[in-house]
């Protein structure tokens, strides 16, 4: 996950295709893997840039995050867009998350850009923070779900700052991209969770970049910056905490009991990220049951220990890949003993609350 050449693409290609992406003879493959859907091993920056033209063609592509890994299309063609949700079957309502490469294009998308805006993109982009804004004319309705509002972030994974940047050298402004899974469902957080969810649903000519698992495992925070003081929307990596001290204020969250905001954007829905098996919050696991817990809660005789992390950091990281193996598993039930504190426990409590009311 450390370089660009470290990266892996999947898509269904031709073996003329294989030897263009890695520069060599496909009986050269090397380390290569081939699984139903052909995945590349160690290719080069080059792989990027076929990427970022298969975004310009509108093609889809996945690709990593340090969040989650999300599907990608170009957020200005109406039709590539409309593929993500066919894919994800997402209704189109919903509207998507736009990724660019840098602060300095966040105009192109946004007008009557508050102060506080700027300066929390100062501080944390790149990274796991959304910002809603008001749109401009480049901001379709086929992006903002019909809104007045357009959710904008700078992903700080090397392999998605350099796809977006590859694909804005082609003339492209900006990466339409949610998670790379079908709706509601949980978010991968490597790249062979996506090729297991998505390969059927995926065309010849879409692709998907291997670049490691996630640093952070969570989706990013969301931000509402259309009123005189900013609110969470969705919670992440950055957390209340990080907000209030640099912009000396109290931030508020929203939730879908209160009336603090009617935007629309992702993950506000009260039922997502939930696995094929019940999560449970409450009560102590029974024989037969998967159980995630911080490392210092013990283990129930006969219950299947999914994750043992060492503190909400790494709980986060690896919770989505855990929730997925209890299906692996084919488990009628998950107990999650949630992490305390307000730091990034906080949205980690929100995607399991939401995942237990599947």
């Amino acid at each position: 996950m450390g370089t660009v050449e470290e990266v892996r693409v999947s898509g269904q290609l031709s073996r003329a295709k294989l030897s263009k992406l890695i520069g060599v003879k496909t009986n050269r493959l090397l380390s290569a893997t081939i699984i139903p859907m052909t995945i590349i091993s160690n290719c080069t920056a080059s792989v990027i840039k076929d990427a970022a033209l298969a975004l310009k063609e509108g093609h889809l592509v996945a690709f990593p995050t340090e969040t989650v890994y999300g599907l990608g299309a170009d957020a200005t063609n109406a039709k590539a867009v409309a593929r993500i949700y066919e894919v994800k079957g997402r209704p189109t309502d919903h509207p998507l998350i736009v990724h660019i490469s840098s602060l300095e294009l966040l105009d192109k998308w946004a007008r009557e850009i508050p102060e506080y805006a700027i300066k929390l993109a100062r501080a944390f982009w790149p990274g796991p923070m959304t910002l809603v804004l008001n749109k401009t004319d480049l901001a379709q309705d086929f992006i903002t779900g019909n809104q007045d509002t357009v959710a904008i972030r700078v992903p700080s994974h090397v392999v998605s700052n350099k796809l977006i940047k590859e694909f804005e050298n082609l003339g492209g402004f900006g990466v339409a991209a949610p998670s790379a899974n079908r709706f509601g469902r949980v978010s991968p957080t490597n790249a062979d969770a996506v090729s297991q969810e998505m390969v059927k649903f995926l065309s010849p000519d879409d692709l998907i970049i291997d670049g490691g698992n996630c640093s952070v495992g969570i989706e990013s925070t969301i931000i509402n910056c259309t009123q005189d003081l900013p609110a969470i929307l969705r919670p992440g990596a950055i957390t209340p905490n990080l907000i209030n001290d640099l912009l000396e204020t109290n931030i508020g969250i929203h939730n879908a009991d209160n009336k603090l905001s009617q935007i629309k954007t992702s993950g506000m829905l009260s039922t997502h990220y939930a696995p094929k098996a019940k999560v449970i919050l409450s009560s102590e696991p029974e024989e037969g049951d998967g159980y995630i817990a911080l490392l210092e809660h013990l283990t129930p005789p006969g219950v299947i220990r999914l994750a043992s992390p060492r503190n909400e950091i790494e709980f986060a990281q690896v919770l989505y890949n855990s929730l997925r193996l209890a299906d692996e598993k084919n488990l009628s039930k998950v107990f999650v003993n949630s992490p305390l504190g307000d730091g990034i426990a906080t949205a980690i409590r929100d995607r399991l609350t939401k995942a237990s009311t599947n």
